[in-house]
């Protein structure tokens, strides 16, 4: 069952679990993979509610964004196992099943051919409309330096020299998964 709410009712809650971490879900090939996330932006643009992801190059998830441009983003309301950040936040779903390897519930969405993941209920269903690839010359030198360092392989699951690509996606649905 899915409770629907109106996304900026819950907007302290949506960037405060961001700044420690939500997950990030995709599908492609038919493979759902999810990955956790601690930078994004909840926002409104071309009268659009929106939510902007950034992932960076080399990420499978990018990938799955490249193929299937929908997304949703799974965000804890109360207490749930953090193990789920850590795993999905250091393994590439381009080597691992998450979703199996964690045991997750994935739920089928209403308006996006991208599941949502039960253990953290509060659902945002994106249609991305928009993408734009960092250039690294627009960074500031400090955060270039300390986000973007050129001596770490792409691999480093923390910073490492690849660019992200911000997602613009706009939210089309939102809703606890109860």
């Amino acid at each position: 069952m899915k409770k629907q709410i109106n996304v900026f009712d819950f907007a302290n809650e949506i960037m405060k679990s961001v700044q420690t971490g939500v997950l990030l879900t995709t599908k492609g090939n038919d493979k759902v993979n999810s990955m956790t996330i601690s930078w994004g932006t909840l926002g409104i643009e071309w009268g659009k509610p929106i939510f902007t992801v950034f992932v960076r190059e080399n990420r499978f998830t990018k990938k799955q964004l490249d193929e299937n441009p929908e997304f949703t983003v799974n965000i804890p309301l109360a207490s749930f196992d953090k193990k789920i950040l850590g795993y999905c936040g250091t393994k590439s779903g381009k080597d691992v099943d998450k979703i199996n390897d964690l045991n997750l519930t994935l739920v089928e969405c209403e308006k996006v051919n991208v599941p949502c993941i039960k253990e953290l209920p509060l659902t945002l269903e994106c249609k991305v409309i928009y993408k734009q690839h960092q250039n690294l010359d627009g960074i500031d030198e400090k955060d270039r330096e300390k986000f973007y360092p050129q001596n770490v392989d792409s691999r480093f699951h923390g910073a490492n020299k690849d660019p992200h690509t911000a997602y613009i996606g706009e939210i089309v649905n939102a809703y606890i998964v109860e």
